[in-house]
């Protein structure tokens, strides 16, 4: 055939043209490429806010008794489901391509770290393969190997960072890509800070479309393997906003709750008086049965949700 022919005229140089080398940039949310990182710690770095306690203390310290401040280690269950997910599910479903540890990539957890570890996207396959590790340590290790797993995984979270920079413009086409040199909020201005020297305006972070990146939809169906797992703001839009319900995401959990960024949810005491109405209405008798008499407690209970979403939900 006449391709054939014309194939043996091209050069070996000429056909390596079209060929792409594999980049060690992550793809990234931002406007300036990001290396990928290479080990938790790397990943730690790449999103270390812990400059921002020398300015915004208060806030840093609501927010470190929220699971935000923990958000891949949770109250260790998410820990123990995600290693359950590699145990259980990668390494049996067929066409994962895992067998062991060292055939977890990134794309494997992101059904787990899409919500809870959104920056996993910026790493490479080793970060993943050490989450296992670490996992395993905490599960599975002796008391001083657990301990030491647990401080490390605490480190990967959802920080100042994630909210207030990397998952901060969710309409890219419109506002733009974040830029690792500023931090957004609801208003624009300077910035006291030599890194990041500007905030800049986003219209989402005080809209529940915000929470809504992570407490979403129901099924990740943009993934491989897509999960049912979080459906908080699918709940929101569908029961709540669409029979005239007014309030955000952050009006509840933020604002009237008085928490600021310690955002809770049911395990909350407060959180729970907002959300539930309990009533019950209870009268002793005696029953009669035959010649025994036994007493007993009649009773009417009332739950009602008050919420904007189910509950329990994530």
């Amino acid at each position: 055939m006449r391709w054939r022919k014309l194939l043996g005229y091209v050069s070996v140089p000429a056909l390596l043209v079209g060929l792409t080398v594999a980049s060690p940039e992550a793809k990234t949310p931002y406007k300036e490429p990001l290396n990928k990182a290479k080990t938790v710690d790397e990943l730690v770095a790449m999103y270390d806010s812990s400059e921002c306690v020398n300015c915004h203390a208060d806030i840093a310290e609501e927010w470190s008794k929220s699971l935000h401040a923990r958000s891949i280690f949770g109250t260790g269950r998410t820990i123990a489901t995600i290693l359950t997910a590699y145990k259980v599910g990668l390494k049996n479903f067929p066409y994962a391509g895992v067998k062991d540890v060292k055939d977890v990539r990134v794309e494997h957890l992101m059904f787990c770290a899409k919500c809870h570890l959104p920056q996993l996207e910026e790493a490479e396959d080793s970060v993943a393969q050490e989450i296992i590790k670490l996992a395993m340590d905490y599960m599975e290790g002796d008391e001083k190997t657990s301990a030491k797993a647990q401080e490390k995984l605490e480190k990967l979270n959802i920080n100042c960072l994630i909210c207030h920079q990397r998952n901060a413009i969710i309409h890219k086409w419109v506002e733009g890509y974040p830029e690792r040199k500023a931090v957004y909020g609801s208003k624009s201005g300077d910035h006291p800070f030599e890194k990041m020297p500007k905030i800049k305006h986003s219209s989402a972070i005080k809209e529940a479309i915000f929470c809504g990146q992570c407490h979403g939809l129901g099924p990740n169906l943009e993934l491989d393997e897509p999960s049912q797992c979080a459906t908080a703001y699918g709940y929101y839009l569908w029961s709540y906003v669409a029979k005239g319900g007014m309030k955000s995401c952050q009006d509840c959990h933020m604002r009237e709750s008085g928490l600021g960024h310690n955002i809770q949810a049911y395990r909350d005491k407060k959180m729970q008086e907002m959300a539930v109405d309990f009533h019950v209405n209870a009268k002793p008798i005696y029953w009669r049965d035959g010649t025994v008499l036994k007493p007993l407690i009649y009773a009417i209970v009332e739950i009602r949700n008050k919420a904007g979403h189910a509950i329990p939900d994530g």
